[in-house]
């Protein structure tokens, strides 16, 4: 049973603050092996902040992917995806893959930009590739870093629904955890088991996806009235 799974993150009263304002207050959350898990909540609830709580208890078990791409714009998107592996990888191999990639590692990156249909980009810079392009770029790195545990914050926010759904259904089949940041309250549901919601830095909401609907997180993900 699920339930009974392993706890891979544990946060016990977990806190947090951003240049000097408290952000997250008194977080007690455990992450289980094998769970799907959205993240809602308004902007500046603290959605961000509480998946990099969760990295850095387990950054040796994570693939990432930020908000922000973080790609190098001026290198091409194999290399950009290739940096998935780059701590396991000798710095010899890093460094002459920098300049001559060998057949195999070009293989292996090309296989996972087939995955979110950027084939055709492997030697594309990536400061040239559309906002969408290069998200799914960043979605490709997770995918090529392997690991077992994926945070994502909003990876798909950038994509229509389809391909968002499409790109959701990669991340699962490839690791067996996800924590993810959604805006798309349709996608979180059909795609995650365990909904948590925060707002204004406190847990308000855990729940089983089949127990809700979009009406009842409606409140909890809407702005703010004035």
């Amino acid at each position: 049973m699920r339930g009974a799974a392993e706890p891979e993150i544990v946060l016990s009263g977990a806190t947090a603050a951003y240049e000097g304002r408290p952000v997250l207050f008194g977080i007690d959350l455990t992450i289980r092996a094998g769970e799907r898990i959205a993240v809602l909540g308004r902007s500046g609830a603290g959605k961000s902040t509480l998946l990099g709580l969760l990295h850095a208890a387990a950054r040796d078990r994570v693939a990432l992917i930020p908000q922000a791409s973080a790609l190098v714009r001026t290198l091409s998107v194999f290399h950009n995806v290739y940096m998935g592996r780059l701590d396991r990888r000798t710095t010899f191999h890093n460094l002459r893959t920098l300049a001559l990639p060998a057949r195999a590692d070009l293989d292996e990156v090309a296989e996972v930009l087939g995955r979110v249909g950027l084939a055709d980009k492997l030697r594309a810079k990536a400061g040239e590739l559309s906002g969408g392009q290069q998200q799914r770029v960043s979605v490709a790195r997770a995918l090529y870093n392997g690991r077992p545990i994926l945070i994502g914050d909003e990876p798909v926010s950038a994509l229509d629904r389809t391909q968002g759904a499409r790109i959701l259904d990669h991340l699962a089949a490839q690791h067996g955890t996800l924590v993810l940041a959604l805006h798309d309250v349709a996608l979180a549901l059909r795609h995650t088991d365990r909904i948590l919601v925060l707002d204004a830095g406190h847990l308000v909401l855990d729940a089983a996806a089949r127990d809700l609907d979009e009406a009842a997180l409606r409140p909890f993900y809407a702005a703010a009235p004035r």
